[in-house]
């Protein structure tokens, strides 16, 4: 979802400016930055920027604000953890705005529903799982990447859905025919490209992964 700069009401797109804000300031202040004083991390943290940035740019539509892109935001939350997977959201908001491909006043709204929800569901589900179920590739890999992945697209069109409806931008009765289901089409899609990105990584390069360890998932 990419939302255009007028089709909510003004108070939609201001209380979103203040609640990004407030979870940007958080993610800002709690942020591992000694990570990034690797060269090596830096740069792959940059690039995930801007792979990031080619994902949301490639889209398509039926409607104003009714979008479909594949997020990546299960994948980055798996690398970079919560902090810096929502400042990189932050980043790769902004350039695809001056690249002309979104609108400065529902930068915050596309930023919240397309890049923190699905990366503080994604690291969520990663705790959750590293608490509940046992250390295990394949637990890593199938629930939190492919599973994981789908369950972000999900809600992501859940909520997207949501505020479409009531804010009254369009009738629920559209948006579950037109809107959502392609949601639950598009979660196949996000769990496989996710699932196989993570998987190539735990094989070729475990140290891009800031959520694995191969001594935990890998000694039995």
């Amino acid at each position: 979802m990419n939302l255009p700069g007028r089709l909510l009401p003004e108070a939609w797109y201001w209380g979103g400016h203040a609640l990004f804000a407030l979870v940007l300031g958080w993610a800002l202040v709690t942020a591992p930055w000694r990570r990034l004083a690797d060269d090596i991390q830096q740069h792959l943290w940059l690039g995930a920027c801007v792979t990031l940035m080619v994902l949301w740019s490639i889209k398509t539509g039926i409607r104003p604000g009714l979008n479909f892109h594949l997020l990546g935001a299960t994948a980055i939350a798996l690398m970079f953890r919560a902090q810096l997977a929502i400042v990189a959201v932050a980043i790769v908001t902004v350039g695809i705005t001056l690249a002309g491909n979104g609108d400065w006043h529902s930068l915050s709204l596309n930023a919240l529903t397309m890049g923190v929800l699905p990366i503080l569901l994604s690291c969520g589900l990663f705790r959750l799982t590293d608490k509940k179920l046992p250390n295990h590739l394949f637990v890593y890999i199938f629930v939190n990447a492919f599973f994981g992945g789908a369950l972000a697209m999900a809600a992501t069109g859940a909520a997207s859905t949501l505020m479409l409806f009531l804010s009254g931008a369009y009738p629920l009765a559209y948006l579950k025919e037109h809107y959502f289901p392609y949601y639950i089409l598009m979660g196949w899609s996000e769990a496989i490209t996710t699932g196989m990105a993570i998987t190539l990584m735990t094989v070729y390069r475990p140290d891009w992964l800031g959520t694995f360890d191969d001594k935990r998932y890998l000694s039995k």
